[in-house]
This record gives structure tokens, sequence and C-alpha cells, in this order.
């Protein structure tokens, strides 16, 4: 370790709840003062720097305050960190190594207190990496028993909790259990209008193959989700892959068995009455998007609601989305398209989106249209607005945003509205991530604990409210997933740092002598700076600008139609 007169000690602690009791973060930072104060002086204990996280699961190092303190380290400084326990920092073996070696090539030494590791010793090195090892041990043994409680939930084929599909709402059902007391379950109940619905998203999907011409379908006939908007090919291609509509007949056994899925049913159950409830479909994931897992790991049984999709049909579907998934081609975005997310359509109020053309310029320049969204997805039925010519468009935005530098006070005005636009808006989104992720990893960490608690609570009065606390938080939880959807697209307009965003916006004060030597990010972030929103009614680009009053309000697209119910966020 570093001499006594270069020392410096950082104390670090992380609770996974926002709670004062047991280990808390006071806790933990007053015992490890406690410690430096005995082995290296109530100065230094005094000094050390604290960093804290609360809220934050032990099972990945994306937490603020040390993703802050390792920047901290990498300045230099700092002679060792110092821990109440160990899987304060990680109880991941892979993070933890990779912290170590890092913190080795910083010179920095780790102390936990708990275990009296310090690996300013090769021992302490040893002892530490086989601690380690045992807390992953840990959440995984945590991880195995929430799925034997998921296994013996799949032989009831009940409904868990959470947001309901298309077509079906949750129903409470009491069954008789020990001491005659009675047990609560749920299961799922028919909505005949709604499954109708999904019948022609199937049908419609079949006829076409294709989710876009499915969407264009649904948009043209104004259908809506229960939230009144239009479907999205997101929603509709989550009712396509949701097994719970298919018939559990001989077919459905056949193709799940094929693909290996985990079955809690035998081959007799599948009689061609009742639905396939499926768990275990999704993996879920702090601070990232839901992604559904290969069939071989799902946990399915036969539910006790009415299937409405035969077997055979659900599997022609799904072969059809992987035939279009493995042939599909994306158009390369147009990263010179200065408008790209402020651009809005004068009549239905929709995004103009870029897409490029097989043309070019006489100068080489490959041209692309701006072109509305709901215009594109409805064929021209639902909104008729002509396309704009995105290189002239683009063109002529940069003529005009160069005039600004003639009205001087006009143009300062612009530039600090920009300037607090760009830095201020990222920091906001930065900060709202960082609340929002918390209290989702809090969520699922209340939900994996009620889970094992679940099983344990079979066939007493707790059982019931056991699960009811748990629906109640699956709801919550997919409402803060959907929060966080919408900050991340926010957040988008926010990547450049404030060092980038100050120079880019300290440059628009010559902006005509500027603009020349931008990259298309640039000028795109120049832009983003100084307009708040792009309106295109066919003839004419209209701004409104940062510091302007007033704005472009568009009529509601789509109006009209009942509202009905999606499964998808």
């Amino acid at each position: 370790m570093q001499s006594q007169e270069n020392r410096r000690f950082v104390i670090y602690s992380r609770k996974s709840k926002f709670t004062g009791k047991g280990e808390s973060i006071e806790n933990q930072v007053e015992m490890c003062r406690q410690y430096l104060a005995v082995h290296y002086g109530e100065e230094e204990a005094g000094k050390a720097l604290v960093y804290e996280d609360e809220g934050f699961s032990g099972g990945t190092l994306e937490r603020p305050n040390f993703k802050r303190m390792m920047k901290d380290a990498q300045r230099g400084g700092f002679s060792a960190i110092v821990v109440y326990r160990l899987d304060r920092i990680s109880r991941n073996i892979g993070d933890f190594a990779a912290l170590i070696e890092r913190l080795n090539r910083l010179g920095t030494d780790f102390i936990s207190i708990k275990e009296q590791f310090d690996t300013g010793s090769p021992m302490g090195r040893a002892m530490m990496y086989i601690s380690s090892v045992f807390s992953q041990l840990e959440r995984e043994t945590i991880a195995e028993r929430i799925r034997d409680n998921m296994r013996e939930l799949a032989k009831t084929g009940r409904w868990l909790g959470g947001v309901t599909p298309t077509g079906y709402e949750s129903e409470s059902v009491f069954q008789p259990a020990a001491e005659g007391k009675a047990k609560r379950l749920c299961k799922l109940k028919s909505i005949p209008e709604e499954l109708r619905l999904v019948e022609l998203i199937f049908d419609t999907f079949l006829e076409t193959g294709s989710l876009t011409r499915t969407d264009a379908f649904l948009l043209e006939k104004r259908y809506r989700t229960k939230q009144g908007r239009p479907f999205t090919r997101f929603a509709i291609r989550g009712i396509l892959t949701n097994p719970v509509y298919m018939i559990a007949d001989g077919d459905a056994y056949r193709y799940l068995t094929s693909r290996s899925a985990g079955l809690f049913a035998g081959e007799s159950d599948f009689d061609g009455r009742r639905g396939v409830m499926a768990y275990n479909r999704t993996l879920q994931q702090p601070g990232k998007n839901h992604q559904i897992k290969p069939v071989e790991e799902w946990i399915v049984s036969v539910g006790e609601h009415e299937g409405i999709i035969p077997g055979a049909k659900w599997a022609a579907v799904q072969e059809r989305l992987e035939r279009n998934r493995s042939k599909s081609y994306r158009n390369p975005r147009s990263h010179a398209a200065l408008l790209s997310g402020l651009l809005s359509c004068g009549s239905c109020g929709d995004y103009m989106r870029p897409k490029l053309t097989s043309r070019q310029t006489d100068g080489g320049e490959r041209l692309f249209t701006y072109l509305c969204g709901t215009k594109e997805r409805s064929r021209g039925r639902c909104c008729t607005m002509k396309n704009a010519c995105g290189n002239l468009l683009d063109a002529g935005i940069l003529e005009e945003l160069k005039k600004l530098e003639y009205d001087r006070a006009h143009f300062i005005r612009q530039l600090d509205q920009g300037r607090r636009a760009l830095t201020g808006g990222q920091e906001g989104c930065a900060a709202a991530l960082e609340s929002l992720n918390a209290r989702l990893s809090e969520n699922e960490e209340t939900i994996r604990s009620l889970v094992a608690a679940f099983s344990k609570a079979s066939g007493t009065a707790a059982e019931g409210y056991i699960l009811r606390q748990i629906e109640e938080l699956h709801g919550e939880g997919e409402g803060l997933r959907k929060q966080r959807e919408e900050l991340e697209s926010e957040a988008v307009s926010h990547r450049l740092d404030g060092e980038e965003a100050e120079r880019i916006l300290s440059e628009l004060a010559g902006l005509e002598s500027v603009v020349g030597r931008m990259s298309a990010e640039q000028k795109r972030a120049a832009v983003r700076a100084l307009v708040r929103q792009a309106v295109w009614d066919g003839e004419k680009l209209h701004l409104y600008l940062s510091g302007s009053a007033g704005a472009f309000r568009p009529p509601r697209p789509l109006d009209g139609g009942e509202p009905l119910r999606e499964d998808s966020k």
C-alpha cells in the first residue's frame, strides 16, 4: 500500500432497499470509519470520502455513485476502497474479479472489514476471490429456488397476475384448502369482442404474410388499443407470439415438444378445449428492455382459460415470423437528416421520418425524403401529406439559421435557450433514469422475495395476501418500465456531452463560417439546439425556435373508433 502520508481512503456503501434497519447505509459507513480509526487513525477516518448507492441491487455494477467513484479513482489519489461487506460491491464473480484487476492497475487496494480481507497482501487477494465465489453461489441458489417455485406454480395453470393479454381479464376463483379454508386463485376470463380482434389479427397476418401490411390494415380500420392509440407492429408481434391464445391440442403439444419446452402437462391434458399457459417467457434485466427467451426455456402448462387459435395455425404464424426475420432488410439510416425527430406532419401530427432513395444528386449525394409515418403505415389511406425532399429541406434550414447571426440580440437569446435544452435536458433525463432504475430494482427484488415466500404460504391465509402483493407490484413495475422507455427515447436527443454541446453552441456564433466544417452529427446537434419544432404543410416548412412563443398543435390523428386492449407496453 502507499505510504502513510499519501493515504486517501474511500468508503463505499450500498443497500438494495430504502430502509434504516440492519445494515443501513449509515451503519455501514460508521463501521467503516471505526475500522479506519482503529487501523489508520482518527484523522484518516475523518478525511475518508464516502460514496453511497441506496436502492440498487448487487447483481449489477450499473450504479450511479459507484461509477462516479471509479471515475474518480481513475484520476488517482485513492489508496484503498473500504466496504463493510464484500457483496456491497457485487454478487457477480465475473464483475468482482474484473473490478479487482482494475483496482490493481490503478494501485488502489480493496478492504472488506466483515471478511477482514485486504488486497494489499497476496493472501488477502486469494481469500477475497474465494469469498466472492460463495457470494455468487448464494445468488444463483436463490435464482434456482425462484425457478423451482415457478415450476410448482406452473402445474396449476393459474394466471400469476400482471397486465392481462388482449382478449382476457383476470378473474378470482376460490378453491377448498386444508382445514376448511378457501384458497384464492386467479384465472383468465374471456372478453369475446377482444378475442374476435385477436383472431382477425392472426388471419390478416397469415393472409398478408407481413407485419407491415397487418399494421396498415388495422390502422385503416381504426382499431385502437385500450390507451386509445393505433396498434403498432411491436404490439401486433406481441399478440402473434403470445402462446396464451393457442388451443392446447395435439398440434400444440407436438410443436412445444419439438422445441424442447419445459412441459408440466401430459399429452392427454392437451384436449383441444383449454389454452396454453407459458411462464418464464421474458428475460427481465434492470435498465434494459424485456427480451423473449427461447422456447426451450419456457415453463408450459395447460391453463384454465379458453384458447382460440388452433395449434397448427399458431405454429404456422411463428414459422412465418421467423422467415420474415431471417430475410428482413433495413435501409441504412440517413445520418445527414437534420430534422429527424423534429419534423411533424401538418395534416395528422405524426412524425415525418427520413427515407433514402436509390437516386443521387449531380454531386453524388444520396437523395432522401421525409415522409409521414401514418401515411406510410396506412398506404396513404389515413393521411395524404405530400412527401418533402429531405436534401432541399435540410439545406434550406441551414440557410435560415445562418441568417440569425445578423440579428445579434435575438441570436444570443436562441443560443442560451439551446444551451439549456442540450445540457439541462441531458442531465434531467439521466437523473430521472437513475431514479427509475432504482425503483425498478427495488420492485423486482421485492417480487422475488414474495415468490419465494408464496410457496411456503400455500394453503394459509397469507397466500392470498402475498398473491395480491405480487400482482400489484408487477403492475407497478410495468408502469415504471413504460416510463423508462419514454425517457430513453427522449434521451436520444441529448447524447452529446456538455463539453461538446458548449463547443458547438459557441461555434454557432459564427455559423456561416463554420457550418461547412461541421460533421452531419454536429449539424444535427446545432439544429436541435436552436429549433424546438418543425412542421411540414405540404408546401412550406414552419420552424418554431427554442426562444419563440407558441407551438404547432396538430389535430389528433385518427379520431374515432373504440379503444381495444393490448398486452404490450
